[in-house]
């Protein structure tokens, strides 16, 4: 159990805590009332794409020891999974229900701007 989290079960959807379960509960309603629209969980953004080996002459006469095949797989997708997606006033909110900000998670906040200019809420 991570960070002493709590798997929640609502609505057959199971949560990694109840603080999420908590949340999703919440925008429920203002989904209900008509505040956020499109309400979403479990959203990928990827932030690096998958790394292939490429073609080069030294791949067509053969693979030596040490050598990999074009397209191979080097390193895989770096994504950022959000809690929530929603939309309020009109504008694309991307929100993550945060108890321990771990060093993996700042940097994957911080590459959601960078990359697809998002600021994630953090609530």
């Amino acid at each position: 159990m991570k960070y002493h989290n709590r798997k929640t079960v609502v609505d057959g959807i199971v949560f990694d805590s109840r603080r999420e379960a908590r949340r999703y509960g919440e925008l429920k309603l203002l989904e209900r009332i008509g505040r956020i629209t499109e309400l979403r969980l479990q959203v990928p953004f990827e932030l690096v794409p998958v790394q292939r080996a490429i073609s080069t002459s030294v791949y067509k006469r053969g693979a030596k020891a040490g050598q990999l095949k074009p397209g191979t797989v080097i390193e895989s997708a770096v994504k950022y999974v959000a809690d929530f997606t929603y939309i309020e006033d009109g504008k694309l909110i991307v929100e993550d229900t945060k108890g321990a900000k771990t060093k993996d998670y700042i940097i994957k906040r911080k590459l959601m701007l960078y990359i697809h200019n998002i600021k994630i809420r953090e609530v």
